[in-house]
């Protein structure tokens, strides 16, 4: 009896051990940084679509104001279709053709938007109208949110794809992790994501 219990001890010793040492040759460090990128594209699509939530909003109250202006609210309502069209989720990340696709059309629209707001330069009543004025405080705010999202995806990214290069990670992305893939990262400049910053002059 004590020969078993020795034996069984001895085991889960082993079991434990090991466990241990591969927790400290980094085998967890392969899904931690998935999930964290994972978590960071989250934010990036949470971001993306506040802002085309207000993009109905800010367009009717352009409309208003600014009729003439039909071809660049057009252009705002068309490009909001074309991103909204795409269909994003968790694996988003791993297909490097959907991911462009997915890019070009937020660049697209933040092309779109940032005619829309330079436009309104040439409105006084829009410059003045308080509706106007908080969408547009939203939307800077919001690409504001936007670019620092982007940011911190891109650097769990490279900090995920880099544990799949580089010992050990390398190692468990051969053997334990091999359905781990690579995630796509942005390739389009910050500057050209968002809206610019215009200061109405009186």
């Amino acid at each position: 009896m004590p020969t078993v219990f020795t034996g069984s001890l001895r085991a889960a010793l082993a079991i434990f051990s090991a466990a241990f040492l591969l927790a400290g040759c980094g085998i967890n460090n392969i899904p931690t940084a998935e999930e964290q990128a994972k978590a960071k594209w989250s934010d990036v699509l949470n971001q993306y679509q506040r802002r085309s939530e207000l993009i109905p909003n800010l367009v009717e109250t352009v409309k208003g104001a600014a009729q003439q202006e039909k071809d660049v609210l057009i252009g705002v309502v068309e490009a909001r279709a074309k991103a909204t069209q795409i269909k994003v989720d968790a694996s988003t990340v791993n297909d490097p053709a959907l991911f462009k696709q997915f890019q070009d059309a937020q660049a697209a629209l933040s092309g779109a938007l940032g005619r829309l707001i330079a436009t309104v330069e040439n409105y006084p009543e829009l410059k003045s109208n308080q509706n106007f004025l908080t969408l547009q405080a939203q939307l800077e705010g919001t690409e504001n949110r936007i670019a620092v999202a982007r940011r911190d995806y891109i650097e769990a990214v490279r900090l995920y794809n880099t544990e799949l290069r580089t010992v050990p990670g390398v190692f468990w992305a051969m053997t334990v992790y091999r359905n781990n893939k690579p995630m796509e990262t942005f390739t389009i400049p910050e500057a050209q994501m968002t809206v610019p910053n215009v200061k109405f002059t009186k």
